[in-house]
């Protein structure tokens, strides 16, 4: 099976691996843990897990800093454990995605410090970027607005280049203009650009003969660098499709998901979906409250999913319908929420508005994909410490969306044996946080609405992403059909709302809250939703 056959039916789970479980009472999340608790994510129905970066690091910025690709950070486990890991959750169908970031390492990777301990150039070719002074036009600068050069520490003169924080010098992919008064600007087939990307393809393989299926890649069009950024983001897409030419012959239906959206050259695409995370504006418009802050990539807008019912789902709707007009069929990753900011329970949004948005994320047409503890509804934390590089200014704390998962009542939520003062983040300190245990056997919980909804993916066809989807009402009630047989209507305002668009022949509902029917409309409560099986005809 391809890597995009079975990822089109897929529901993917975000394991943030620090906080998910602790299996050896240090306070932080391991791979044993994960192991552990690997009968509870199966039984959520999903189908894939994706884990944020595993590898060792410092961990300036929570392991997106990677100091050895080939070596599982020790506070995890070691690489056997990885096996154990995937080999157990293939037992119970499910597979593992890898976090790979491939723009740049932490300054502690051997590449890095034998550079940095030169006197000059690699004669091999740079693996980084190195300048004697910042050229005069600068070259951007990172989020919290700090410049992108950094002045080098040891023997080597001179400054090197940033992806981020400084400890997080960017792999040298190349440059899309050359200029023999910079000479530092390397052309994409230099050898040191053209060592990184076989590098890649190593740390790949190594990752794939031990069996897990695929990766996400962060940063995945930022390699190439350039003063034309789209010009720049082609370049590193033409690396990709080298790498997936490359993948198709050696290790076919491996699964590459990148961060964001593709962009689109005339050629080939190298990636098996696009993945709408939480910093883009269309996932933004649907769920970002400002409950967390704000975020600086986007202006802030009404949530579509808020009890004021002040927002819309045009800018959503409108990239969905432009993404498949372009590639038909084309898959499409939307999350729940992820590690780099908020969570569908976040500020005024509480646990009895999540059934709206769950029910549209798991029956729309794109790949769901839940972050971890979304489905039994805990909070952003706000006021979390700044821990591993979480607040990247002082309006943005990713920390909040990183608290330990809540698994019971008991001390630390179950999460950790370790004292309170040793946990990688304090458990949310709300005494009534919502935890596995307690919605376990509870019919009417968000654990069971998740449950319900992941079973009927699999069981309906036209819930998933093959088949058609076609917006009948498009302010509140948010109401669609799907494969021409079902019918999902959403309500996420506290005000009931009714549409009139459609007229039910016969109607078997599937799942609902606060549903009501007559011959041509749909009422729904506030915060109401459903799912239903319809013979449908236009209203007229």
């Amino acid at each position: 099976m391809s890597g995009a056959d079975w990822l089109a039916d897929a529901v993917l789970y975000e394991i943030y691996p620090q906080s998910f479980a602790d299996s050896d009472g240090d306070g932080i999340g391991d791979l044993p843990g994960v192991i552990a608790h690997l009968n509870y994510v199966a039984s959520l129905g999903v189908d894939a897990i994706w884990f944020n970066p595993c590898f060792a690091s410092p961990f300036v910025d929570a392991g997106y800093d990677v100091s050895d690709y080939l070596r599982i950070a020790p506070r995890y486990g070691t690489n056997d454990d990885l096996v154990r890991l995937v080999d157990a959750a293939r037992a119970r169908g499910i597979r593992v995605i890898l976090d790979l970031v491939a723009g740049h390492t932490s300054v502690e990777h051997a590449w890095f410090q034998h550079e940095l301990n030169a006197s000059g150039p690699d004669p091999l070719g740079d693996r980084y970027v190195w300048c004697e002074e910042p050229p005069a036009a600068g070259w951007g600068s990172d989020l919290a607005g700090t410049p992108a050069w950094v002045r080098s520490p040891g023997p080597r003169p001179g400054y090197y280049l940033k992806n981020f924080f400084d400890a997080q010098p960017a792999l040298n992919f190349g440059w899309t203009e050359v200029d023999p008064a910079e000479p530092w600007r390397d052309g994409t087939d230099a050898p040191g650009p053209r060592r990184n990307v076989e590098s890649l393809k190593e740390i790949l393989a190594f990752w794939l003969d031990r069996g897990v299926a695929g990766f996400r890649v962060d940063m995945a069009f930022s390699l190439v660098k350039g003063y034309d950024g789209e010009a720049a983001q082609r370049r590193s897409a033409a690396i990709w499709r080298e790498i997936r030419d490359w993948l198709d012959v050696s290790y076919p239906g491996t699964v590459l998901i990148p961060e964001g959206r593709e962009p689109r050259t005339g050629q080939r695409l190298a990636f098996d979906a696009d993945f709408l995370l939480v910093i883009y504006g269309e996932h933004a418009s649907l769920f970002d409250n400002g409950g967390a802050g704000l975020l600086p990539f986007h202006p802030q807008r009404p949530a579509y999913f808020d009890a004021d019912g002040a927002g819309s789902t045009d800018l959503f709707v409108g990239a969905w319908e432009a993404i498949q007009a372009d590639d038909p069929g084309r898959l499409v990753l939307l999350s729940s929420a992820d590690h780099d900011f908020d969570r569908l329970c976040c500020g005024p949004r509480t646990a009895e508005q999540l059934g709206a948005a769950l029910t549209f994320l798991l029956t729309w047409g794109t790949v769901p994909c839940l972050y971890y503890g979304d489905e039994i509804g805990m909070r952003y934390v706000p006021g979390s410490p700044d821990v591993e590089g979480a607040v990247c200014n002082p309006t943005y704390n990713r920390a909040g969306c990183r608290t330990p998962m809540q698994w019971d009542r008991s001390a630390n939520a179950g999460f950790s044996t370790a004292e309170p003062d040793r946990l990688y983040l304090p458990i949310d300190p709300d005494p009534e946080r919502p935890t596995v245990a307690d919605q376990e056997d509870d019919p009417a919980s968000t654990l069971a609405l998740v449950r319900r909804l992941t079973a009927l993916r699999r069981q309906v066809p036209a819930l998933r992403t093959r088949s058609t989807t076609e917006v009948l009402h498009a302010s509140y009630p948010f109401v669609y059909r799907r494969g021409g047989t079902h019918v999902v209507a959403v309500n996420p305002r506290r005000e009931p709302a009714t549409a009139q668009v459609i007229s039910i022949d016969t109607a078997e509902v599937l799942v609902a809250q606060g549903l009501r029917l007559s011959a041509d409309t749909l009422a729904l409560d506030g915060f109401g939703y459903a799912v239903l099986a319809v013979r449908t005809t236009a209203a007229d």
